[in-house]
């Protein structure tokens, strides 16, 4: 593994028919799916951790950006929404995102503030969620 490679683990605890502890980079964290879905909802189901790390990501992109121009960025907020439905005209089904950026800064000028809204849309998760991904499966030996 390179440097840029990031691993976690990830095994079932027992605690609900689907609850997992997840370990990355230090942390330990629980996930489960909700009741409706079978689990016990002891931590955020997998598309709440998809859709929190595509919010962090906005987030942090947001403020490096703003740090390295040294604008006056006092806080950046996200909120966003994940859906499955069907893509206009076909029976396929897509996955929709939407991300409602919130800049606070008094001293930012409206050019600041809308190129700010720009580099939101280019964070790396994202990019990746945009991208095509290269997923490899293999069994343990």
């Amino acid at each position: 593994m390179n440097k840029d490679t990031t691993s976690a683990h990830i095994i079932e605890t027992g605690e609900s028919a689907f609850a997992v502890r997840i370990e990355v980079s230090g942390h330990h964290l629980t996930g489960d799916e909700p009741v409706a879905q079978g689990g016990s909802n002891l931590g955020p189901a997998p598309y709440d951790l998809l859709l929190a790390a595509l919010g962090e990501c906005t987030a942090m992109t947001v403020r490096w950006y703003a740090r390295q121009q040294n604008w006056p960025l006092e806080r950046v907020e996200v909120i966003l929404t994940h859906a499955k439905g069907g893509l206009e005209g076909t029976s396929a089904k897509a996955d929709h995102f939407a991300k409602t950026i919130r800049i606070s800064g008094k001293d930012l000028s409206e050019e600041q503030r809308q190129k700010l809204i720009a580099v939101a849309a280019r964070c790396p998760v994202q990019r990746t969620l945009e991208g095509t991904p290269v997923i490899t499966t293999h069994a343990a030996s």
